[in-house]
């Protein structure tokens, strides 16, 4: 009789203290090994990769599809409508180039210099609002409306809508009732099915106008790969980079003395941003991706079709890589981070958020030198979530 053998349950290695730190956990994580498997909160099975190098090169295998043709069991992330699915984030090299091309040109350097007139003037109006509260939530009132309103103004987005976007949008990352995720993304279904109709029947001087052009006059891409492309434009246009903006305030209040540098010498700042797009990026994984066929990774084989999460968060704190990792630092040289992305899936908006993020920073150190958080640290709220470590709320004292 062939003994009863049971397989062994993975570990789990993020809980509620790990959305609020999760940097002790990819320490452990790392100086364990460099690959592990492990369940995510809902149970699915996963292979984390922690190290910087393994990580780096992971982001331009080939075999590690973005595709969720290629998953065959585990995590395969958001549940989507086709007519959101057909984006950029999930669609391997040929349709991937041919897409990025139609939407390359709105965020080239020279484009994005265009919009810093836009950025400026949007921060400094949020500041005067911001004078105005001894007291506010520097996210709802600053970091959280000033991506959106150049992402809004590319896409020609009601300013009344952009709020309400966003929040569907952080639903999606952090829900806050069962079904709130699903809720969120078929809010953002029909509202973007809307919005390309109202833009159909009455073109603009904008990227959707140009997208619909594309589609209808040209036939470069379907019409799912147009809802898509305008669904990741927003998302990733309202997402990141008002946490990094946050995250990055936070990070300066507390480290005052480098503050007081940056503030007293602001060429520092794009060395400091990207010291920050290191330490402090919201998005603690890359997008997950399926092995079309077995692949070794740092000595773990890994089956076609499993889910492989390529830990950004943990490979900026890689010691290997980062000397002194935990330390934040903006003269720290080299820092050639990921949080960006790397090979064919690097930002198309990289340019306008490293933008967003200076001036904002920049703004705020120099019109709010007495800006102090308003609440004991461990009273911050943060999302629980393992995909985004990001603020829901930052308040601080403005006098």
């Amino acid at each position: 009789m062939t003994p009863h053998t049971t397989t062994p349950a993975l570990s789990r290695p993020f809980d509620e203290s790990s959305f609020h730190d999760p940097y002790p956990t990819y320490a452990r994580l790392r100086s364990e090994g460099p690959v592990h498997h492990i369940a995510l909160p809902d149970g699915s099975p996963v292979w984390l990769v922690t190290r910087e190098e393994d990580v780096r090169a992971g982001l331009t295998d080939a075999r590690l599809s973005v595709n969720k043709a290629h998953s065959r069991n585990g995590y395969q992330g958001f549940s989507l409508p086709p007519a959101l699915d057909a984006n950029l984030l999930n669609i391997d090299p040929a349709d991937h180039l041919r897409l990025r091309r139609l939407v390359s040109k709105g965020f080239t350097p020279r484009h994005t210099e265009r919009l810093r007139a836009r950025v400026v003037t949007a921060a400094h109006r949020l500041a005067d609002e911001l004078a105005e509260l001894a007291h506010a939530d520097l996210v709802k009132a600053f970091a959280n409306p000033l991506p959106l309103v150049v992402i809004g103004d590319l896409l020609a987005v009601p300013e009344a809508d952009r709020s309400t976007f966003s929040g569907w949008v952080g639903a999606m990352f952090a829900p806050d009732y069962p079904g709130h995720t699903a809720d969120a993304i078929a809010h953002i279904h029909r509202y973007l099915v809307d919005l390309i109709a109202t833009r159909r029947a009455h073109p603009s001087d904008d990227m959707l106008s140009s997208l619909i052009a594309a589609r209808d006059d040209e036939d470069r891409l379907s019409e799912n790969e147009l809802v898509s492309l305008a669904f990741l434009i927003l998302m990733t246009g309202s997402e990141s980079a008002q946490h990094v903006i946050s995250g990055g305030m936070l990070t300066l209040l507390r480290h005052p003395e480098q503050r007081d540098e940056l503030r007293a010498r602001p060429e520092l700042m794009p060395q400091a941003v990207e010291e920050l797009l290191r330490y402090a990026h919201p998005n603690q994984m890359a997008i997950r991706r399926f092995p079309t066929e077995p692949v070794d990774i740092a000595g773990t084989r890994i089956p076609p079709g499993d889910t492989v999460l390529l830990c950004l968060a943990s490979a900026h704190r890689d010691p290997a890589r980062y000397p002194d990792p935990d330390r934040f630092d903006i003269h720290r040289e080299g820092t050639a981070q990921l949080a960006l992305g790397h090979g064919i899936h690097y930002c198309l908006g990289a340019p306008l958020v490293r933008l967003e993020i200076s001036t904002a920073l920049t703004t705020l150190l120099h019109r709010f030198p007495r800006l102090r958080l308003a609440v004991p640290e461990d009273q911050l709220e943060w999302r629980a979530s393992f995909r985004s470590h990001a603020l829901r709320r930052l308040p601080v004292a403005t006098r």
